[in-house]
């Protein structure tokens, strides 16, 4: 099958442009809080997929090796400078349809703020499915097109995308917003059971970012984050599912 077009950052400085520099400290502690939710106590081996300059690879405390994953070698260089030198981190450059990895390697696997950027999700997670070993725990991050903001908008004739219907949008080339249901199902299609859903990024609102100290509204988001059970309106979702064991 033909590889599906790739969102390249090779040579980019998205790390400094939008996140360090960008006004996102909001967003990176919110995500942060909701890793810390979801992470195991201890663990062997974790994949990070669309690992990029290493911006959560710290958080994973709890392994014991990492392997990050970028299409990226320039995204992986700025990793490696920011990680440094050791047996714990493994840097490889691949697509997240073509893991060069063995079956059952991997105890978990992430992918925050990559599915967004993947034509063909199916695709990647059966992938994904085939380097975790039985019972593999999987935490996911993805742009919700059922957001709140999304939906005032379209109500308001300022946008032609239905945040409603199921079908992804892709708002700029290879950047997409999914509807939950539809990245659940795509879930349960490669055989992941869904353990927990948290709503991120509630205040990801301009204003509110520039009268509240980010550490603030970080707080509160993380006090909101667990309602993602039944209320998934927010911009970003994470979730925890975890690989079914074969019969």
């Amino acid at each position: 099958m033909a590889t599906p077009p790739i969102c390249d950052y090779e040579g980019s400085d998205y790390q400094q442009s939008f996140w360090d520099q960008g006004g996102r400290e909001y967003e990176d502690r919110a995500e942060a809080l909701a890793l810390k939710r979801l992470l195991p106590a201890s663990g062997d081996w974790l994949l990070e997929l669309g690992a990029g300059a290493g911006r959560n690879t710290p958080r994973y405390k709890s392994f014991k090796r990492i392997v990050l994953v970028d299409y990226s070698s320039s995204q992986l260089l700025q990793a490696r400078k920011k990680l440094g030198v050791s047996d714990r981190h493994l840097f490889v450059v691949a697509d997240a349809y073509h893991l060069p990895f063995p079956a059952d390697r991997f105890d978990a696997a992430t992918m925050i703020r990559t599915l967004h950027h993947l034509s063909e999700p199916p695709r990647a997670l059966a992938e994904l499915r085939s380097v975790l070993r039985p019972d593999g725990l999987f935490i996911l991050e993805f742009a919700n097109k059922r957001n709140l903001k999304s939906i005032f908008r379209y109500l308001f004739g300022l946008q032609s995308w239905n945040p409603f219907t199921l079908d992804p949008v892709e708002f700029a080339r290879l950047n997409f917003d999914f509807h939950p249901k539809t990245v659940f199902a795509w879930l349960n299609q490669a055989g992941f059971v869904m353990e927990r859903v948290l709503a991120v990024s509630h205040f990801r609102i301009g204003i509110l970012k520039k009268i509240i100290p980010a550490r603030l509204l970080a707080s509160l988001d993380s006090f909101l984050q667990p309602i993602g059970k039944f209320w998934q309106f927010t911009p970003s979702l994470f979730v925890r599912a975890r690989l079914a064991k074969s019969k």
